[in-house]
C-alpha cells in the first residue's frame, strides 16, 4: 500500500513520536492526515473511537495515543497506566475494523519484553516470560495490541502492524520532569543546569543500566515504511540496535550542554531494568529500516530544541527525576 494520497488518521498525532509521523506523513502527500486530539475524542470510550472513524473515515490508522512515563510515574499511577492504555487500544482497534480501515499500525513499548530475556531481545521472544514488575500494569497493556492484532488477522483477515521502539528521544518529547523518562529528564536538567549556572545536577540510580535509544524521526520513518511494506500483522522492533548505559547519556550531555558542575547519582531511586537492547534485524529485512540518526547527533538536536523551546515549556513541573 501507498501512503500517497491515502486518507490518514493519527491517534496522539499531537504527542510526541504522532508529531514526528504526522510530519513525516506530509512529506508523503497524502489526501488527508487527521490528527484526533484528546479534547475532541476521549479514546478511552468506545463512542469516541467509533465517532472519530464516522466523522474522518481513513484508509490507514496509526494508533499512537498512550498514556506514558518514567518509572517513577508507573510507580505512582499503575493503574491508571493500565486502564488507559488497554482501552485505548482495545476501542481504536475495534472500531477502525469495524469503520473499514485497510490497515492499522500500533505503536507497542519495548517494556513489554520478558525482564530476563536474553539480549539482543527479538521479536520471537516477547512472550517468553513477564516484563519488569514496576512497569508491568502499562506494559502488559501494551502486549494485548499484538493478542489483539493476532485475533482479527485471524477472525477478520484485518490487518495490525504493532512495531516496538526502542527508548525513543528526541525533539516535542515530555520534559516534565516529573512524568519524563531518562533522555527528556536528563537534557532538561543539563540545559537548566549549564544555562543557569547551577553547581550540581542529580541522575537517579548508578548509571549502570543500558538502553537501546533511538531518535524519533527515525521511528517515524520506520512506522511509514512498516503501513506501506506488510499486508499482514507482524510485529517488529524499530530501534537502533545499540546499547548505551546511562552513563554514558550522562558524559554526552555534560560536553554538549558545556555542563561543569558536578553529578550526583541518586541510588535512593530505581535502575530499572538492568540491560535493554533491541534485534532490529527484522526491521532490515524485511522494511529496509535502519536508524539513520547517531546518538551524540539527536542529543545535540534535543538539546538545541529544549534551549529554544524551554520558555514555552516553563509551566512543566518540578520533580526529581
Amino acid at each position: 500500500m501507498q501512503l500517497a494520497n491515502s486518507r490518514v488518521v493519527v491517534t496522539g498525532g499531537a504527542g510526541f513520536i504522532g508529531t514526528h509521523v504526522v510530519e513525516a506523513l506530509r512529506r508523503k502527500k497524502c489526501a488527508d492526515v487527521f490528527v484526533a486530539r484528546r479534547d475532541e475524542y476521549d479514546l478511552t470510550l468506545q463512542a469516541d473511537a467509533a465517532r472519530l472513524f464516522a466523522e474522518h473515515p481513513a484508509d490507514v490508522v496509526f494508533h499512537l495515543a498512550g498514556y506514558v512515563g518514567g518509572i517513577g510515574a508507573n510507580a505512582a499511577r499503575p493503574a491508571d497506566f493500565f486502564y488507559r492504555n488497554l482501552t485505548l487500544g482495545t476501542f481504536v482497534l475495534h472500531e477502525a475494523w469495524r469503520a473499514g480501515v485497510c490497515k492499522l499500525v500500533a505503536a507497542g513499548a519495548g517494556c513489554g519484553y520478558p525482564e530476563h530475556a536474553p539480549t539482543p531481545l527479538r521479536e520471537c521472544m516477547f512472550w517468553e516470560g513477564p516484563p519488569q514488575a514496576e512497569s508491568a500494569p502499562y506494559s502488559l497493556a501494551k502486549r494485548m495490541l499484538h493478542v489483539q492484532s493476532q485475533a482479527y488477522w485471524r477472525q477478520h483477515r484485518f490487518p495490525i502492524v504493532v512495531v516496538v521502539p526502542g527508548n525513543v528521544y528526541g525533539p516535542h518529547d515530555n520534559f516534565d520532569l516529573q512524568d519524563a523518562h531518562v533522555i527528556p529528564a536528563l537534557v532538561r536538567k543539563f540545559v537548566e543546569a549549564a544555562d543557569d549556572g547551577r553547581p550540581s545536577i542529580s541522575a537517579w540510580g548508578s548509571g549502570k543500566p543500558t538502553r537501546d535509544f533511538v531518535y524519533a524521526a527515525d521511528v517515524a520513518q520506520g512506522m511509514l515504511r512498516a503501513a506501506e511494506a506488510y499486508e499482514r500483522p507482524a510485529l517488529v522492533n524499530l530501534s537502533s540496535g545499540d546499547e548505551t548505559s546511562i552513563a554514558d547519556v550522562v558524559a554526552a550531555l555534560r560536553d554538549i550542554t558545556a555542563f561543569s558542575g558536578t553529578i550526583v547519582w541518586d541510588d535512593t531511586k530505581p535502575d530499572g531494568q538492568q540491560r535493554r537492547v533491541f534485534d532490529v534485524s527484522l526491521a532490515a529485512e524485511e522494511l529496509g529500516f535502519s536508524a539513520a540518526t547517531p546518538l551524540r547527533e539527536g542529543l545535540a538536536a534535543t538539546v538545541h530544541w529544549y534551549r529554544m523551546n524551554r520558555a514555552k515549556l516553563a509551566h512543566s513541573t518540578g520533580g526529581t527525576r
